[in-house]
């Protein structure tokens, strides 16, 4: 979870994410979570700029051949 989308916009300080999505997404990845614990897997979740994160994982891995991303479509900076 990126802080940055949880803050008020640039324009209005409206929130990014408001009460009802960050609902929506917790309770989403915590069924992901136990969806994939039942088919053996693990599901790792981490809150910080991704782009510190994914190098921390990686660090702690130490054998991460690859690491894809995707840019979210429609977002202004």
């Amino acid at each position: 979870f990126d802080p940055r989308h949880y803050l008020g916009t640039h324009c209005y300080g409206f929130p990014k994410t408001g009460p009802h999505r960050l609902r929506f997404l917790l309770e989403s990845v915590t069924d992901l979570r136990e969806t994939l614990k039942k088919k053996g897997s693990t599901l790792v979740v981490r809150k910080g700029k991704p782009e510190d994160v994914v190098n921390d994982l990686i660090t702690q891995l130490g054998s991460v051949s690859t690491v894809a991303f995707h840019e979210e479509v429609g977002e202004i900076l």
